[in-house]
């Protein structure tokens, strides 16, 4: 079987080419349930650097289907504390982008943010997560469907009017690799087998999965790719351990505070209870100094931490 290059490479130099959008919408028809999409251009987005030696960064694209909604999709293999933030803030800004001052808002811009994660994020039993906003009654718990009116022609060149419900929010899709347990189920787990694995599991059937198999195969890159590709890995390896590097010694910063801190609670625990002593002492007539040399204290542990 045919070890294929990493998705996040891919995506970083080869699905840019036109001739390999068929990946793409295979990859989109099987997540969105949507055989019929299709990828207009690609679009360039703040994550695009073209350079494999950019630190902890991101690999992104954003997509342009013939629907014309803006699909971004991103690939993140390092943990990032305020990643869902960074997700609402990038689809909100798409949204703003797009919308040219005193236009009708009817024409505003539908965004889907998918993300590959290669950590876990947040407490959940599930790899694949979907979420957008949606209205419900507060004492009923049904959902609120607001439609709009759709004019197209019939086949008898006559004007014919729809409704169709309103999906003008955000769609989010968190697919979180490392959960993913190699069962295919669905059409998209072929795909996050894939990106799991590097390879196509034996009888996939979805859609274009086929020529991902025959063009992201690590045997057809050139030599001067192999070498820029085997570069691009061995930073990934360096990365993960600068990352986890950082994480022992922050642990073992964090376990050494916490010793030294815990012995100075109970520190001045004690020198609390033997104030308490020393104030006994000096209302039995004794001068501070000499309460706090019978009670072996300093007159600063004496002052301090009133």
């Amino acid at each position: 079987m045919a070890k294929l290059i990493r998705f996040d490479w891919a995506m970083k130099y080869i699905l840019r080419n036109k001739a390999n959008f068929d990946i793409l919408e295979g990859f989109l028809a099987a997540l969105l349930s949507d055989n019929d999409i299709k990828v207009l251009n690609l679009l360039e987005s703040e994550g695009n650097q073209d350079n494999e030696d950019s630190k902890f960064n991101r690999v992104d694209i954003m997509i342009e289907d013939s629907q014309h909604r803006k699909i971004i999709v991103e690939i993140q293999n390092c943990r990032e504390s305020d990643y869902l933030e960074r997700l609402l803030y990038g689809a909100s800004k798409v949204i703003v982008d797009n919308q040219r001052l005193g236009v009708n808002f009817k024409d505003i811009t539908k965004v889907i943010s998918i993300s590959v994660l290669y950590f876990n994020l947040g407490i959940g039993d599930d790899y694949l997560y979907y979420g957008t906003t949606d209205f419900k009654g507060v004492n009923t718990g049904n959902p609120l469907i607001v439609r709009k009116r759709i004019e197209f022609i019939n086949g008898k060149l006559e004007n014919t009017i729809k409704l169709e419900e309103k999906k003008i929010f955000p769609e989010y899709y968190l697919i979180q690799v490392e959960r993913y347990q190699n069962e295919v189920k669905e059409a998209i787990d072929e795909w996050i087998y894939m990106i799991k694995n590097n390879e196509v599991k034996e009888g996939s059937k979805s859609k274009n999965i086929d020529k991902a198999r025959e063009k992201l195969a690590e045997i057809n890159m050139l030599p001067e790719e192999k070498v820029r590709y085997e570069k691009y890995l061995i930073n990934m390896v360096i990365e993960r351990d600068v990352v986890n590097t950082a994480k022992e010694e922050g642990f073992d910063i964090g376990e050494k505070k916490g010793i030294e801190k815990g012995i100075e609670i109970e520190r001045v625990k004690w020198i609390l209870k033997d104030k308490e002593r020393v104030k006994k002492l000096v209302q039995k007539g004794l001068s501070l100094e000499e309460a706090a040399e019978i009670m072996e204290l300093s007159l600063k542990d004496i002052t301090e931490n009133q």
